[in-house]
């Protein structure tokens, strides 16, 4: 992204006290708004549309940001908003439906024109001295998606940017502290977008960036001390850096009171165990304790295709497998030091896409988040719960965690069982282990594990199709390649990997592995589908 403005000032060391709000109205993109929010290095939250204007304003934000949403203002049923929220004092940045609402509200015209605009538009920059746009260009390229547009700007403001379809692209109220655009700055695409946020952020609400890693580390130390006090706590260890980055950090505020579980449930990729085992005892010294439950769990997945039930079972399992080893671990514990906690890598994406915290529909319930069951009976300490993958990656640097887990792919928690499409079976997973370990190998030699976000490989299990091979005809499963490229899982476009490397993977999975004759490439993006495909 092109700079024209100065760096932000040094982030302080200080506990960060500065909260902005972004209102979600259903927005594609109210998760991403939050994380560039965090890229400044302000803190960010998101809640729904539908919470009152008061319970907002009771969290004493720094500033709000109203995010876009699919709705027309003069549709029945839009969300809307209490005037109140401008009228306290806090400023308040509106973006696409958040600004039409703003608009509209304060007294402002938008029309219902049919005047569409989607995708990169030149934005003319009348007032280029303003507070947003001081320092960026009079012509601009920005990202838009709407179809009413704004015809005039509520009493009190300055319209700072238009475009050849809509005459108030932008507007500004220094002395009440409200900003609007009608693009969203939040995406890539519109060049100047971060700088426009880190001037309402900065000059509009007066904001001194200051968090950080360092932020988040010794505020959740001090949190889990709190919480877990003088008892014990284990942690489900899977081997990714979500949960390997939340036990480092537990075991940093609590040291020996902390065991490690690492649950070996038939489901992991080929030599996940023995690496979990020998890389993160050796970068943490953490208490590890081995459970082999493969049989529970393909026992209780059988006969099972559906994926959502699929997830809610493993989830299910997971947290049985926990008490027994809680009940095993409590044998071994001091009496003034009970087993009350359980550690979990839950991050931001898993709550919104499990429907929670946002008002947000639920898009898949994630094994830690919707599919635990009712009568758990752990407290839980989820130190990540509010952080982006990149984010944790950072934690994890900042905690001393060694590259080859920090930077490690993402990998689900109810691992290959939701990369079978179909029932799961032995059989299914070892042909899928053989294949998945033939792509990561040669993703890996040929220096491409960087570029891409994570590969999940597919088995299409109730899906045959014929083949040739050895001169004679085959009837077999195809496998899916599914290179992704993404910056935080929210959204996510496939990778374009070189026909070499391809030619390879499927050269050697046709080859080595039993029963698949077709390796197939998934070229779709997310939206509109997601990045595991069950």
């Amino acid at each position: 992204m092109a700079s024209a403005t100065p760096a932000a000032p040094d982030p302080t060391p200080d506990t960060v006290t500065d909260t902005v709000l972004v209102v979600d109205f259903g927005a594609q993109y109210a998760q991403l708004i939050a994380r560039r929010v965090r890229e400044a290095r302000v803190y960010s939250e998101i809640v729904p549309s539908t919470m009152p204007v008061a319970e907002m304003l009771a969290r004493k934000p720094r500033a709000i940001i109203l995010s876009g949403g699919p709705s027309s203002v003069y549709a029945n049923g839009a969300p809307t908003l209490d005037r109140a929220i401008f009228e306290a004092g806090v400023p308040v940045f509106g973006m696409c439906y958040g600004f039409q609402l703003m608009a509209t509200t304060l007294g402002g015209t938008v029309d219902n024109t049919g005047a569409r605009e989607y995708g990169r538009t030149a934005l003319a920059v009348s007032k280029p001295g303003s507070t947003l746009f001081e320092g960026t260009p009079a012509e601009q390229s920005v990202w838009m998606s709407h179809g009413d547009a704004c015809s005039a700007a509520p009493e009190g403001f300055t319209v700072t940017a238009s475009t050849d379809v809509v005459p108030v692209a932008a507007f500004e109220n220094d002395a009440q502290r409200l900003y609007g655009v009608q693009y969203h700055p939040e995406v890539l695409h519109s060049t100047y977008g971060q700088q426009i946020l880190e001037h309402f952020l900065y000059r509009g609400a007066g904001i001194t960036p200051s968090w950080t890693t360092t932020n988040v580390v010794d505020e959740q130390l001090a949190l889990i001390r709190a919480k877990v006090g003088s008892s014990r706590a284990i942690c489900g260890l899977s081997g990714g850096v979500d949960s390997a980055v939340a036990a480092a950090l537990v075991q940093k505020a609590i040291g020996s009171q902390l065991t490690c579980v690492y649950v070996d449930h038939g489901l992991m990729r080929k030599g996940e165990t023995e690496q979990v085992e020998k890389d993160f005892v050796a970068a943490t010294g953490v208490q590890l304790k081995v459970v082999d439950a493969a049989e529970r769990f393909l026992s209780a997945l059988a006969g099972v295709s559906d994926p959502e039930q699929k997830r809610k079972i493993i989830g299910r399992e997971f947290i049985r497998v926990f008490e027994q080893a809680q009940a095993e671990i409590v044998a071994e514990a001091p009496d003034d030091q009970p087993v009350e906690f359980l550690v979990q890598g839950t991050l931001y994406p898993d709550v919104v896409e499990s429907g929670g915290g946002t008002g947000t529909a639920n898009i898949k319930s994630h094994h830690n988040v919707g599919g635990l069951p009712e009568d758990l009976q752990f407290q839980l300490v989820e130190p990540l719960r509010q952080l982006f993958k990149d984010e944790v990656r950072m934690v994890g640097q900042e905690l001393g965690l060694p590259e080859e887990i920090v930077q490690r792919q993402p990998f689900p928690g109810p691992g290959l069982g939701i990369r079978i499409v179909g029932d799961v079976t032995r059989e299914r997973l070892d042909l899928l282990r053989e294949a998945d370990a033939i792509a990561r190998e040669e993703l890996t030699a040929a220096g491409l594990d960087r570029d891409i976000w994570q590969c999940p490989v597919v088995l299409l299990a109730d899906v045959r199709s014929v083949g040739v091979q050895g001169d004679g005809r085959t009837y077999g499963h195809p496998i899916v390649l599914r290179p992704v490229s993404s910056e935080d899982a929210m959204t996510a476009d496939w990778s374009r990997l070189p026909y070499d490397v391809l030619a390879k993977i499927s050269t050697r999975i046709t080859n080595e592995v039993k029963d698949v004759n077709r390796v197939v490439l998934d070229v779709t993006s997310k939206p509109p589908g997601t990045i595991e495909w069950e």
